[in-house]
C-alpha cells in the first residue's frame, strides 16, 4: 500500500490550501484516513481524521478552518485548509488504517511522504 500526498505550498496568512492523499495497492478497505502535522522542534500531532462512513474529528486549533473529506471510490482523503495562520506551518502527513483482506483480524497503518505547508505572516 502506498500513500501519495500532494497540495502543500507557500501561502500568506488568511489564505487557503487543499491537500490530497491517494492510497494505492491491494487491500480490502480503509476504515480511517487522517492528517497529521509536524512543525520544527515539535512532536507530530493529529490534525483530523475521517472514517469510511464520513465521521470526522478535528484538533481544537483547526476547528472551523479546516475540513477533511474523502472519496471512498478513489481511496483519497482531502484536507481543505482555510484562514491559514503562521502556526499552521508544518509538514503534513496522511495516514491510513488499512484492512489487508476480508478475513484479516488486524489493520495495518501506512504513512504518506509528507508535504510542506508554509504560512507567511
Amino acid at each position: 500500500v502506498q500513500l501519495q500526498a500532494s497540495g502543500g505550498g507557500l501561502v500568506q496568512a488568511g489564505g487557503s490550501l487543499r491537500l490530497s492523499c491517494a492510497a494505492s495497492g491491494s487491500f480490502f478497505g480503509i476504515p480511517v484516513m487522517a492528517w497529521y502535522r509536524q512543525a520544527p522542534g515539535k512532536q507530530r500531532e493529529v490534525v483530523s481524521s475521517v472514517t469510511s462512513g464520513g465521521e470526522t474529528v478535528y484538533v481544537e486549533s483547526v476547528k472551523g478552518r479546516f475540513t477533511i473529506s474523502r472519496d471512498n471510490a478513489k481511496n483519497t482523503v482531502y484536507l481543505q485548509m482555510n484562514s491559514l495562520k503562521p502556526e499552521d506551518t508544518a509538514v503534513y502527513y496522511c495516514r491510513a488504517e488499512v484492512v489487508p483482506s476480508m478475513l484479516s483480524p488486524r489493520s495495518d497503518y501506512y504513512w504518506g511522504q509528507g508535504t510542506q505547508v508554509t504560512v507567511s505572516s
